[in-house]
C-alpha cells in the first residue's frame, strides 16, 4: 500500500524525535567519557539485527558503497556526535548541528545537480537562528574539541544524507537491508578503534544495559529505517529539514523530564525553528507536459507512480554518474 507524502513526512520525522532524546540518555544513562564504545553498541547490534530480517547483502559495487555509507552515516558520525554530547552541553552540540540543511543544500548543489532557491537558504537559516535561541540560554563555556566534533559530524551526516540519495538503491532491495548494511559497516569500523582508544568496555549497571538498548532498537535500528526510507521517497534537503526535530525534541526533554525551564525566548525560538521544519517541506511545483510526463529524482525513483516505483516501460530520469 502507497503511503501518502503527510504520512511519509510524519514517520520520517520520528527519526529525528528520537534522536533528540540521545543527549538525555548519554548523560543519564551511560558510562562518562566513552564515545567510541556508546557508537559501537548503538550501532553493530541494530545493524546485525537488520540483517538478521531482511537476509540480504551487498552486491558489485554496492559493498564498498555501503562502507563509504556506513563510515559518514554511522562510523564517523557517531563517534563524533557522542564525543560532542559528553564535551558540550547539549543545547551548544544541537545548535551545531542544526546548520546541516545548509550543508544539504550546498551538496545537492554539487552532487545531485538542485540550485538552491532563495526560500530554502532562508528558510535554513532561519531554522539555525531558532534552534539557537532554543538552547543560547544553557550554552555555557564553549569547548575547542567538542565544538570541531560537533561540526564535524553534521557534516559526515549531511554528506552521508545526499550521497544515499545519490546512489539510491540496488533493485529488488529495501530500506531495512539498505539500513543494515550501513550499521554494520560503521560498527565494524569503530570496533577496532574502541578498542585501541578505550581498551576493555566498561562495567555496566541495569541503567547502562537499559540505555544502550533503547539507543540500539529504537533510537537506531528503527529510525535509520525510517530515516532512509525517507531519504528514497523525499527529496534530500525534504529530509534533512526535518532535522531541527531534533534539538527541539531535546529541549522538550529537557524541560519535561530534567527539570530545564523554558523562557519566553526559548519558545519562541521553538516556534521559529519548527516553522522552518514545515516549510522545508513545501517543495516547488514542478511543471508536467501531460498526464503521462514522469521525472525521475537522483535516487532513480519516479515521481507521481505509487510508491516512487517506475511501471514498466516508463522512462526513468536518474540523474546517476
Amino acid at each position: 500500500m502507497a503511503t501518502s507524502r503527510p504520512a511519509l513526512i510524519a514517520l520520517t520525522a520520528l527519526a529525528p524525535v528520537s534522536w533528540g532524546t540521545t543527549y538525555a540518555v548519554t548523560t543519564e544513562f551511560l558510562p562518562p567519557d566513552r564515545p567510541l564504545f556508546t557508537g559501537l553498541l548503538r550501532a553493530l547490534p541494530a545493524g546485525l539485527l537488520l540483517l538478521a530480517l531482511a537476509r540480504v547483502l551487498p552486491r558489485g559495487a554496492w559493498w564498498w558503497k555501503s562502507v563509504v555509507l556506513g563510515a559518514l552515516n554511522i562510523g564517523a558520525f557517531f563517534p563524533l556526535l557522542f564525543l560532542s554530547a559528553y564535551r558540550l552541553p547539549g543545547g551548544m552540540a544541537a545548535v551545531v548541528g542544526s546548520v546541516g540543511p545548509l550543508f544539504v543544500v550546498g551538496l545537492s548543489a554539487l552532487l545531485l545537480g538542485q540550485r538552491p532557491s532563495a526560500r530554502t537558504l532562508l528558510t535554513g537559516i532561519a531554522a539555525a537562528f531558532g534552534v539557537s535561541l532554543v538552547v543560547l540560554q544553557a550554552a555555557g563555556a564553549l569547548d575547542a574539541l567538542g565544538v570541531l566534533a560537533a561540526f564535524a559530524s553534521t557534516a559526515s551526516m549531511s554528506t552521508g544524507t545526499v550521497l544515499t540519495k545519490r546512489w539510491g538503491r540496488p533493485e529488488g532491495v529495501g530500506p531495512l537491508a539498505l539500513t543494515g548494511w550501513q550499521l554494520t559497516a560503521g560498527g565494524l569500523l569503530i570496533a577496532p578503534l574502541a578498542v585501541l582508544v578505550e581498551g576493555a568496555p566498561p562495567a555496566l549497571d541495569g541503567r547502562a544495559v537499559g540505555g544502550y538498548l533503547y539507543l540500539a532498537v529504537a533510537n537506531t535500528a528503527v529510525a535509520y529505517w525510517l530515516w532512509f526510507r525517507g531519504i528514497g521517497r523525499l527529496s534530500a534537503t525534504q529530509v534533512t529539514f526535518l532535522g531541527p526535530l531534533s534539538p527541539l525534541t531535546a529541549a522538550v526533554v529537557g524541560w519535561a523530564a530534567l527539570g530545564q525551564a523554558l523562557t519566553p525566548v526559548q519558545l519562541a525560538g521553538m516556534a521559529l525553528a519548527f516553522g522552518a521544519t514545515v516549510a522545508g517541506q513545501i517543495g516547488p511545483r514542478r511543471k508536467r507536459s501531460g498526464p503521462e510526463a514522469v521525472r525521475g529524482t537522483s535516487g532513480g525513483t519516479v515521481l507521481g507512480s505509487p510508491g516512487g516505483k517506475a511501471p514498466k516501460g516508463s522512462t526513468v530520469v536518474t540523474g546517476r554518474a
